[in-house]
Formats: structure tokens, C-alpha cells, sequence
């Protein structure tokens, strides 16, 4: 059983970071207080479930969590500066604040730290969510203390269930599109009005108008996928919330 911090304060911890190629110094302090922070820690970067689920959904619901009072969105791991700042980059994730506890100080002192040397990872975090106000433990969320690698309740949909219990998830979103293309543009612009956090698949490096065809069943960029269905191109954006926005009147 993994020790629950809720009502603690967190521990007193200097991280050392990459900031623009230079080593920075992040105190504890400058991460929490006076602000109100989700941090949500996992076992390691560039691995599976944290590179294509725990951290890209935090980053997807950003907006949603800052329009409920979160101030900033903290990835933990127990890996160096380098590699923090170089999977930032990777996970195109600009809403994440990436902190490396690179010598596990904070993990250890949160009771968290754990032993992952059979798979040769050496001493690790266990994976964990939770919300701390000017420097105070609000909530956690441990994941079951079992064999694996469990992801079950530091999730980023359980947070927001937790933050604001009414309010329904943003469906994921994707952009199809091309570079210079104008009716691209005008798609984003309608999506960034309405506060939809999108992926984008740009053509090129792999993606061909024959990929966008095979997924749409259209030849022409954009083309946008909200929640898994078709909405299609700029002008179908733009009646889509349109619609949306007569409705809601």
C-alpha cells in the first residue's frame, strides 16, 4: 500500500531542468505556491502507455483544466533533464510543464519512489496523479499497488471528474491538412475559436492526399475528424459550430 499525501504539504525538492539548452533550477516553491497545479507521475519517458496515453490526454484537456481554476499541468518522471526536455519535444505537448526528478528526491520523499530493476529501469516512480493547492496535497490518485505497470485511476478524465464532476470531456480531435493551404488555416482558426484541442497530420513525411483519401473518403485538405466521426472540410467546420452555437441559443 502506497502512502496517500492528501492534506501534506509537498516535499521540499529542487529539480534540475533544461530550459533553451541551459540547466535551470526549479524549486518546489516556484512549481506550487500560490498556484493551483495538477501533477500526474509515471514510470519513465519515451515509454509505451505514458507517451501515448497518460500524457497526451493530459495535454489534450489543458484548456478544459485551466477554465477550472488549474494554473498549470506538471508531467513528473524519474529521468534526467535531457531526456525530459528532449520527450518534450517529441510529444509536441506545449501545455505540460515536464519536470525531471532526476535523482528520484521527490518521488522518495513522496513514498513513491520504487524498485524497477528487473526490467532495468532501476528506481522509478510509481505512476500517480493528483492536485495541489499553494503547495498542499488536495487529492490523489494512486494506482493499485499490483504486478505491472497499472493505469487505472491517475488518468487525466478521472482528474477532471474529480475537478468539476459536471462537466463532459472534449471529444479528441484530428486536422488533416496541408502546408499553405488557406482553407487549412481558416479550419484551425474555427477550431482555436471554439476551444477544440486538436491534432494535427500534415501531409508529408509519410501522409499523402491517397492516406487522407483512405481515411475520408475525400482528396482535398482539411479534412477534420471530431470524436471519431467526419466532420469534413473548412466550410463544414464553420456550419458545424455554427449549428452548435444555434442550438445552444
Amino acid at each position: 500500500m502506497f502512502p496517500n499525501s492528501e492534506g501534506k504539504r509537498v516535499p521540499d525538492v529542487t529539480f534540475r531542468t533544461r530550459e533553451d539548452g541551459q540547466w535551470k533550477d526549479i524549486t518546489t516553491d516556484d512549481l506550487f505556491k500560490g498556484k493551483t497545479v495538477i501533477v500526474f507521475a509515471l514510470p519513465g519517458a519515451y515509454t509505451p502507455t505514458c507517451s501515448t496515453t497518460h500524457l497526451p490526454r493530459y495535454n489534450e484537456l489543458a484548456a478544459t483544466f485551466s477554465k477550472h481554476g488549474v494554473d498549470e499541468i506538471v508531467c513528473l518522471s524519474v529521468n534526467d533533464g535531457f531526456v525530459m526536455s528532449e520527450w518534450q519535444k517529441d510529444q509536441n505537448a506545449p501545455n505540460i510543464t515536464f519536470i525531471p526528478d532526476g535523482n528520484g528526491e521527490f518521488s522518495d520523499k513522496m513514498g513513491l519512489l520504487v524498485d524497477k530493476t528487473n526490467l532495468g529501469f532501476g528506481k522509478r516512480s510509481w505512476r500517480y496523479s493528483m492536485l495541489v493547492k499553494d503547495g498542499v496535497v488536495q487529492k490523489m490518485f494512486i494506482e493499485p499497488d499490483k504486478a505491472g505497470d497499472p493505469f487505472e485511476v491517475s488518468d487525466a478524465d478521472t482528474m477532471l471528474n474529480h475537478i468539476a464532476p459536471s462537466v463532459k470531456a472534449p471529444e479528441p480531435a484530428v486536422i488533416f491538412s496541408k502546408a499553405g493551404c488557406p482553407h487549412c488555416a481558416r479550419a484551425k482558426d474555427v477550431l482555436n475559436a471554439n476551444g477544440i484541442a486538436y491534432e494535427e497530420v500534415e501531409l508529408g513525411k509519410g501522409i499523402t492526399f491517397s492516406t487522407v483519401r483512405a481515411v475520408s473518403g475525400k482528396g482535398t485538405t482539411p479534412q477534420v475528424f471530431i470524436g471519431g466521426k467526419l466532420i469534413g472540410g473548412a466550410d463544414e467546420v464553420e456550419a458545424h459550430f455554427a449549428s452548435k452555437t444555434k442550438k445552444a441559443a
